[in-house]
């Protein structure tokens, strides 16, 4: 990862890892250093169990993700956030680990598919905000133009299973749930 002062730091929550091709963009974007990337145990094991429950072949897949992700992002794993945990309130008491985390990372967003579960009243008062996966990607992509279509271009040059074109890259995001992100890509087609 490039380390470039004044980063933001964003939360990615359990439900953007899940998704392979969102957790690749919002992975390459940080490892190019276009934000900080954290999350914590309870994340990654909730990303893993989810997983699992409808793809147990994918066990050592997982792990070798996962071991990849830390080495990648050795600051990416938050820690001593549980003792906030009782105390904050979320409409899903489940999620509360996920902002406890974020409180302790003083991350600015936390990147979540669960808009309704990270209501911005819960949040504004620890200066987090909740946000989508690809408003997300296409907001960085607006700040940074040049590092993030070179990220996307590592990402598209890295699939070889099968191979894909850049228009066909494009139509993938865009189907796979990313269709912001993708738009910020049509205008670069000739260079990813």
């Amino acid at each position: 990862m490039k380390h470039v002062a004044d980063r933001f730091v964003v939360i990615l929550d359990a439900n953007v890892l899940y998704p392979f091709r969102t957790r690749d963009a919002l992975l390459r974007f940080a490892e190019a250093g276009l934000f900080r990337a954290r999350w914590s145990r309870d994340i990654l094991d909730e990303w893993r169990r989810s997983l699992l429950a409808n793809r147990p072949e994918l066990q050592a897949s997982i792990e070798s993700q996962m071991a990849a992700m830390e080495k990648a992002f050795p600051e990416g794993c938050v820690e001593g956030y549980q003792d906030l945990i009782e105390a904050l309130s979320l409409p899903d008491p489940d999620d509360r680990h996920v902002l406890a985390a974020a409180i302790v990372a003083d991350a600015e967003h936390i990147v979540t598919e669960n808009m309704k579960d990270f209501p911005a009243e819960a949040l504004s008062k620890y200066g987090v905000e909740a946000v989508t996966s690809d408003d997300f990607l296409a907001s960085t992509f607006e700040l940074y133009p040049a590092e993030a279509t070179v990220a996307m271009r590592n990402m598209r040059r890295s699939y070889d299973k099968p191979a894909m074109s850049a228009p066909e890259f494009i139509f993938d995001l865009q189907t796979k749930g990313l269709p912001k992100t993708a738009s910020m890509l049509k205008p670069h087609v000739d260079v990813i």
